[in-house]
Formats: structure tokens, sequence, C-alpha cells
């Protein structure tokens, strides 16, 4: 364990004094991730319309689709309601930007309802507010089907009072889940996926550092000291570890402290910084073994670093580049890094997420796995 230790803090106090490991390790992504915050903060913010209600019925019916349609979507916040005495009150409403659209209740509307004669529900819309105008037709729509269900189910028991209309049961239950659905905002999904993509190039130096060592004469002494080759791998491999999660513990913090990031339980995103820096360094050391010189190893490292950043979804979501490259983000740790990111985010989420957690350390084992049974290719001095 003494060996490797010194190895490894040799390797750090080299990178320390390098002051481009700054750069690529804190700078550059969290000047990234705060310009994306402040770019897209908001803009996957969900705006609550304003709708009015001229309610000139005040009858059952009517009071039925205000009271137990549209409040309640108004205690969820999907939108906000204001009344209006008449029609002409609420199209000048639209007409001034205070309202996206208004439903019109004509008197009479919950006698025609109950005596099964046609009924009429206005709906107003801005024509310079499409969606809002879409998001009111559809909950008069809704709402129509189902007075319409009532209507059919009384006609088939042959008629009934209101109080039997009332009673009628839905002929569809809805669960709402949305609470449930976790996902990052657009300005965090870019934050995290900048920080992954940067944190390749961070660890890269660590094991690769072997291939410096032998350029500049020194791998010869290591070789020569009584030490195994399995420490001085490890070592090297710690170093790279240690800058990484170093690095990504920083950054998570920052984003929380400065950007207003939320990452979730501290523990859960403890875990899975570390397999994802484990990942990381990994993937890195494999490539670093197939270069013969530290440019060789750095090129590669750079490509394969690029490739897995765009192929996991840091710069553009995989969910919008198809369902063959969805697939293939199952294969990059990114991919895995920020779906975990997103397991932990939300109103009622886990401590731990421990699919993605483990699909790191997968990551991690068979490429240190593989970069272990190479190593004697990369200690020829």
């Amino acid at each position: 364990m003494g060996p490797l230790l010194l190895i490894a803090a040799k390797d750090l106090r080299q990178r320390v004094r390098d002051r481009s490991l700054f750069l690529l390790a804190l700078v550059v992504p969290f000047g990234l991730a705060a310009i994306f915050s402040v770019v897209f903060s908001g803009v996957d913010r969900q705006e609550t319309a304003t709708f009015a209600v001229a309610d000139q019925d005040g009858e059952q019916i009517a009071r039925t689709f205000t009271e137990q349609v549209l409040a309640p979507l108004e205690r969820q916040r999907v939108l906000r309601l204001r009344t209006a005495a008449t029609e002409q009150e609420a199209r000048d409403l639209i007409a001034r930007g205070q309202a996206r659209a208004a439903y019109v209740i004509p008197a009479g509307f919950s006698r025609a309802v109950l005596s099964g004669r046609p009924a009429t529900l206005r709906v107003i819309g801005d024509a310079n507010a499409p969606i809002g105008s879409f998001v009111a037709r559809s909950v008069a729509d809704a709402f129509a089907a189902e007075v319409r269900y009532v209507q059919v189910a009384l006609a088939v028991r042959g008629g009934g009072s209101p109080q039997e209309a009332a009673a009628v049961p839905a002929p569809v239950t809805l669960e709402d889940l949305t609470a449930e659905r976790r996902q990052l905002s657009l300005a965090e999904s870019f934050s995290a996926g900048i920080a992954v993509f940067f944190l390749f190039f961070t660890v890269q130096f660590g094991f690769s550092s072997i291939l410096d060592e032998r350029r500049d004469g020194t791998l010869a002494r290591l070789l020569a000291a009584p030490v195994p080759r399995a420490t001085i791998a490890f070592g090297k491999l710690l170093s790279g570890v240690v800058v990484g999660v170093m690095s990504m513990t920083v950054l998570v913090i920052a984003s929380s402290l400065l950007l207003g990031a939320r990452w979730g339980h501290p523990l859960g995103v403890g875990l899975l910084v570390v397999a994802g820096v484990l990942a990381a360094t990994g993937v890195m050391a494999l490539v670093a073994t197939v270069a013969r010189s530290t440019d060789q190893a750095q090129n590669g490292q750079a490509v394969v670093a690029v490739l897995l950043g765009v192929l996991g979804g840091v710069f553009i979501p995989f969910q919008q580049m198809g369902e063959v490259f969805v697939t293939l983000s199952l294969l990059t740790p990114h991919r895995w890094f920020l779906q975990g990111l997103a397991d932990l985010h939300g109103e009622h989420a886990p401590v731990l997420a421990p699919v993605p957690t483990l699909a790191l350390l997968g990551f991690a084992a068979v490429t240190t796995a593989i970069t272990l049974t190479r190593l004697g290719r990369m200690l020829r001095a």
C-alpha cells in the first residue's frame, strides 16, 4: 500500500503544478455550466396560463365545470382562473393579454344538459396563444365527453334525477403520476453533461502518465524498484481517480450553491460520482494501452471522449437522436451517469440510483480488467 500511495502522490504533485489540469477539471466545465444555466434558465419551466370564466348560468352543471374541473387544475398550478361577468368582459381580458382563453357558460346551460337537449359551452381562444387555446379546448372537450357519457348512462337506465346523474361513475379513472416523474431541468442536464464530458479529459492523465515515464526514462527506475507491476498500475489509476472525484465534487457543490442546481440525495450522488469517475478512468486507461506514445494516447483519448459524449447525450439529448442512437447510448458511461442524476431528481426520488451506479461500476470493472491484461506492453521500458 505504501508504494502505491507514493506513486499516486508523486503523480498528483506533478499534476497540481500543471495549470491546464485546473482549467480542464474546474474552470472550463464550471464556466460552461454557468453559461448554460443562464441561457436555459426557465426555458423548460411550464408557464401557467390564465383562463377567464364567464358563468352566466350558475346552476349545477356549470358549478360542476368550474368547481370540479377548473378549480382542481388551478390548485395544481396548471392554470389560473379569472372571473368575468359577461362574454364581452372575457373577450376584453383576452384582447389585453390578461387571459389566454375564456369559457363562457350561457344561461340555461345546466337545464339543457339535464333535460338532454343540446347545450353549448363557448371557448374563446387567443389567436396569438395557440397552445393556451388548445389546452382550453381540450379541457372543454373532456368535460363535454363526460357529460355525454352521463346522458347516455341515464338514457339506458330510463332517465334519472340530477342526483342520479351526479352518482354515475366516470368511465375512465385517471391517475396522475406527474409528481413521480424524475427529470433534470434543461440547465441541470447541460451542467451535468458538461461535467461528465470534461471528467474524461481530467482523468486521462492518470494511467497514461506511464507513457510519460517511459519517454522521460523514469519508468526503468520504477521497474527496477522492489515494487510489483500491478502496484505501479494501480498507483497511476489512483491518481486519476483522486483528481476526478475532487473535480466532480467541487463542480457538484459549486453548481448547487452558485447555480441553484438540485442533484438529489448526497449519498446517492456521491456514489454515482465515484462510480462515474471509476468508469471514466477505466475507459481512458484502456485507450492509453493502445497508444505507443503520449501524443497518440492524448489524441485517441480525446476522440473517444468526444465520441462517447455525443452518443451519451451530452450535447444533444439522446431521446431526440432516433431509436438506434438511444440504444447505442446505453454503451456509454455518460448516458448512465445522466440517467442516475435524473433518477435521483424529483419530489419522491429515492436515496440511491442502483441501476445506473451498477452500470458505471460494470464499465469500470470491464475496462480496468482489460487494461491490466495489457499492462505488460505498457511497462516495457
